[in-house]
């Protein structure tokens, strides 16, 4: 199991059978990522210019992350601009390793085809006594994994519930008084990530990570695990649809802008739940499972 790769048996299990709602940390045993995704191999991918510039992001809090002019040449990516921003104190975030490292696409796979749900994962590169992105949430599971160093983590219970992909995501519904907010009642929980330590991060959990050490600099990966909701689900169930010819059929501009749309929306409303009547759970549990392990779009 690819999941046995992040995270301890019990960790897995909890993960399968619980999904929890507030961070665990689990010590792990060092596995086969250890060695084919070690800090000295991304530190080399880095070094070596071998990654690609779209999948880069350089950031030093409080400042947003950089315009990718500033370590690329003509569309690549320049690996001493590159080292030069991480010697200034810039985080080297590296996305989507599953796209760029053979290993990590297996992972990937492998994950999906345990929990049925899209995943990816991300490198976090940070210089001693730096820090890279400052308060924020997410709208997904996130499994951190310490390769290098120490990442403190001071994590705040949600603000909001149950964020996902266009709901309640932190820059969508964010306050300017919030961070003044958390840094004056101070953290919920303040955790010490080691190597060979995972932390376990729900989605929501306000997260303001950093290195505190001047003379250590911190690697972690975090695999994001884009979890299923019944949104989804229902979005499987009105998919279908496309195959009647009345729900492909054109909507006139007139129908649109005038005044009929009220009955426009009821019909097609009508329409709607004729169909979910008539679908058959049992037939269409294949076909739900099968999206389940095929989508790799983050749509969560």
């Amino acid at each position: 199991m690819s999941l046995h790769l992040i995270l301890p048996p019990e960790g897995v299990q909890s993960l399968l059978t619980e999904w929890p709602d507030e961070p665990r940390v689990y010590r792990r045993k060092s596995t086969d990522l250890d060695r084919a995704v070690s800090a000295a191999v991304l530190h080399d991918h880095v070094a070596t210019g071998c990654l690609p510039a779209d999948e880069l992001a350089v950031v030093r809090a409080p400042y947003p992350s950089l315009n990718q002019n500033a370590f690329k040449d003509n569309g690549r990516t320049n690996a001493v601009k590159l080292r030069e921003l991480y010697d200034q104190g810039f985080t080297i975030r590296i996305g989507n390793l599953q796209r760029i490292m053979p290993f990590m696409a297996h992972a990937s796979r492998t994950i999906q085809q345990e929990t049925g749900y899209g995943n990816h994962v991300t490198a976090f590169l940070t210089p001693p006594g730096s820090q890279g992105l400052r308060h924020h949430w997410d709208q997904q599971m996130g499994v951190i994994v310490q390769l290098e160093g120490v990442k403190r983590w001071h994590l705040w219970r949600p603000p909001v519930e149950a964020p996902m992909r266009e709901y309640n995501e932190s820059w969508r519904v964010w306050k300017a008084s919030y961070v003044e907010q958390w840094e004056s009642a101070g953290p919920d929980l303040e955790i010490d990530l080691r190597p060979g330590e995972s932390l376990l991060l729900p989605r929501g959990w306000v997260h303001n990570p950093h290195v505190p050490a001047s003379d250590s600099p911190s690697v972690h990966l975090t695999f994001v695990l884009c979890e299923r909701t019944p949104l989804w689900l229902a979005e499987q169930l009105i998919a279908g649809a496309i195959e009647d010819p009345d729900f492909r059929r054109v909507l006139l501009p007139s129908q649109v802008t005038g005044t009929g749309l009220t009955n426009l929306v009821e019909e097609t409303r009508t329409a709607l739940l004729t169909h979910l009547e008539n679908l058959v759970p049992e037939a269409l549990t294949a076909t739900v499972q099968k999206a389940a392990l095929a989508e790799t779009e983050h749509r969560t």
